[in-house]
């Protein structure tokens, strides 16, 4: 009885799946005859553009200044006066800190006093020698006492100037590291004065790379401190020398940094762009993929609407959502853009949205991936 039951069960099972499968059967013969009755398929078209690609190579770097000082005393005495601000921006020649030098500016007044006293003597002893009064001698040895006097006083104004700190060239102030009355000592550090005008960026490359970088390259570069933005620049130096012990050599890259965002010491990441070209590209959406070919659904006008056909690309890097395209398509071309899955060769379509007008993203830069991998700082 049990082996009865349990055989009825099994029956009714297999005759509910039958009864599923020849449902959805008769579903999929409704919805062919309908597709082949005409219907169309509702997709989303684009329109082929050309994009510029490039192989990139990426590395991390951090940023320096294009000059950098530490700004020191060169002799020991009291400040006197101080004569900026932290973070001001100075000009070369600007004074930045003046040391007491009462004692100095007195010596060279007197020393001053007695270079105009020789010069005088010098002037009445070489009238006299000329009108034959005065002998040789006597003008050498006033000529040798003002040369003396001139000297002293070069050596004091040397001494003065000492006492005034100049800022070396153009750039921004750090933070100042003295107050007023303050006991410096030669090497005691001021402030350090950085010119963040351009930015140097230093960052490293395995030795692989070697043959592939050469000054003038390319360069983009992003920090997290301004995630959205997105600083170019080219390569101008590459060291002379490989590390033995990283088999890496560092590449150093400018930066312009005239609105002064990018400060020294920024950890950074940086593409390098190799071999820069412009082609054909497709958004990734546009594309089925069986096994190793790659295909777009192009869109063609025919009788009684628009119908697609399958064509095979042959397809390069991949960067920003968008495909290389080598060969198959171009530019003006309108393809499938969603939509893929749901067609199939011949199929006719209705285009719900117009052609993406990729013409005004023609001029966007696309990067595509080397597959190089990055070189660690």
């Amino acid at each position: 009885m049990r082996r009865a039951i349990f055989l009825i069960i099994v029956a009714v099972i297999f005759a509910g799946m039958a009864a599923a499968v020849l449902l959805r059967a008769l579903g999929d013969n409704a919805g062919g005859g309908e597709q082949m009755r005409g219907m169309a398929t509702p997709v989303a078209a684009y329109e082929v553009s050309e994009r510029t690609f490039a192989d990139i190579v990426d590395a991390l770097g951090t940023a320096n200044a294009n000059e950098s000082v530490l700004v020191t005393a060169k002799i020991s005495d009291t400040i006197s006066r101080i004569r900026f601000d932290s973070g001001q921006r100075v000009s070369a020649g600007d004074i930045l800190v003046e040391l007491r030098d009462a004692e100095e500016v007195a010596g060279l007044s007197e020393a001053r006093a007695s270079l105009r006293e020789a010069e005088q003597e010098l002037l009445r002893i070489r009238d006299l020698t000329e009108r034959g009064v005065a002998p040789r001698s006597r003008l050498e040895e006033i000529q040798a006492n003002a040369e003396r006097a001139r000297a002293r006083v070069l050596a004091l104004e040397a001494r003065v100037d000492d006492r005034i700190i100049r800022a070396p060239f153009d750039g921004v102030v750090g933070l100042r590291a003295v107050s007023l009355g303050q006991l410096v000592r030669p090497g005691d550090v001021i402030a350090q004065l950085d010119d963040v005008s351009i930015i140097k960026l230093d960052f490293t490359l395995p030795e692989r790379f070697l043959a592939a970088v050469t000054p003038g390259m390319e360069i983009a570069a992003r920090t997290s401190a301004f995630p959205d933005i997105e600083f170019t620049g080219e390569i101008t130096q590459i060291d002379s020398r490989i590390d033995p012990a990283t088999r890496a050599v560092i590449v150093r890259a400018e930066i312009d940094n005239e609105e002064g965002r990018l400060r020294p010491g920024l950890l950074m990441t940086v593409e390098v762009r190799r071999d820069p070209r412009t082609r054909p590209a497709v958004p990734d959406t546009a594309i089925t993929r069986l096994r190793d070919q790659v295909f777009v659904f192009m869109i063609e006008n025919g009788e009684g609407g628009q119908y697609v056909s399958q064509r095979e690309i042959t397809v390069g890097g991949r960067a920003n959502g968008y495909l290389e395209v080598l060969s198959g398509v171009e530019p003006g071309d309108i393809i499938v853009r969603q939509g893929v899955h749901r067609v199939r060769d011949g199929a006719r379509v209705q285009v719900r949205e117009g052609a993406n007008g990729a013409r005004n993203g023609a001029q966007a830069v696309a990067t595509a991936s080397a597959g190089a991998g990055s070189a660690v700082q």
